[in-house]
């Protein structure tokens, strides 16, 4: 594949994306993936990329930005291949990590695993301030992949399979670093929480902090997204994980073809209160993980009907679209 190495000249999309929130105007599907295809080739100068990230922050994506973005995204990458079986790949993006609470992304995906689900769990290795899933999984004995290769082994061993963006997606990993040189996110953090990077179809499971979110993604979901790349569940994070909070289940939507369907109702409180981990260390948290998987605590309930609607529409995507 012969990579373009031409300069490319953003000044004619900075000009229109940088009038601020009311006055910006956003790119068409084909300029956005050609602006973003550049970007992540090194084909823009610093002081444009710099721009192009701050005003893409100040300005919002649409729908077509991001779906042009995300074309140009998931190019970007060789793509993974899926075991065969009776599920199709389930994809948990974990790129925030938890303060007040127990991160339990690690046990959503052994769950899934547990029940015969290919997870693929990509994200960061760390995150100041926060226990990152990799720091849970790496306490239970689940260690990064060195490769995608070794990912895709992983999978087809029947194991949770957790990769860094760093070794999935390095041109994704360098734009998310931008972060440490501008003090603020950029529209890659949303980028990784929603890409598909397997070949065939799959389960996207995809949370939102900001409620414009649900809107914006809630559109492109039904409007934007291939229908052969598969299905994807949306809900407020947990802390911005896509696990289901144990203590108040989150509304859960189930975008397929085009359509929208709620899988599981908000709650105000879960009707027993779980035995949750007091120190939410890593290793407290893959301590209780343990006992949970053991049978000695019980799966949290709103965690519960997660794994119960995952594993479901696992199995239908894989019957709609055949390995």
């Amino acid at each position: 594949m012969t990579i373009e190495t031409t300069p490319f000249h953003a000044a004619p999309f900075i000009k229109e994306i940088g009038r601020g929130q009311k006055g910006a105007r956003g790119m068409s599907r084909i300029d956005a993936r050609a602006l973003y295809q550049a970007m992540l080739d090194g084909r823009v100068s610093d002081l444009e990329l710099g721009a192009i990230l701050l005003a893409m922050r100040i300005k919002g994506e649409s729908v077509d930005e991001l779906a042009g973005f995300l074309e140009a995204a998931e190019a970007s990458f060789t793509p993974l291949r899926a075991p065969a079986g009776e599920f199709a790949p389930v994809l948990i993006p974990s790129y925030n990590g938890a303060r007040k609470m127990a991160n339990l992304t690690a046990l959503l995906a052994l769950l899934l695993a547990r029940a015969g689900v290919p997870v693929l769990v990509h994200g960061v290795p760390h995150d100041v301030g926060r226990v990152a899933t990799a720091e849970v999984f790496a306490e239970l004995d689940v260690h990064a992949a060195a490769s995608t290769e070794a990912a895709e082994a992983a999978l087809a061993a029947g194991q949770v399979s957790f990769i860094t963006i760093d070794t999935l997606a390095p041109k994704l990993a360098y734009m998310l670093s931008l972060r440490r040189v501008l003090g603020v996110r950029n529209s890659t953090h949303t980028l990784v929480k929603i890409m598909q990077p397997f070949a065939g179809a799959a389960l996207r499971l995809v949370s939102y902090t900001h409620p414009e979110y649900l809107e914006t993604l809630g559109e492109y979901f039904t409007t934007a997204a291939p229908h052969e790349r598969g299905d994807a569940f949306l809900m407020r994070g947990t802390e911005g994980e896509t696990v289901a909070n144990a203590t108040k289940a989150q509304k859960i939507d189930w975008f397929h073809a085009g359509q929208r369907t709620v899988l599981v109702e908000r709650q105000m409180i879960a009707e027993h209160l779980p035995e949750l981990p007091e120190d939410k260390s890593a290793a407290a948290t893959a301590a209780w993980i343990r006992s949970v998987l053991d049978g000695a605590v019980p799966v949290p309930d709103p965690i519960a009907q997660q794994v119960q609607h995952i594993v479901a529409t696992s199995r239908a995507i894989r019957q709609r679209h055949p390995a």
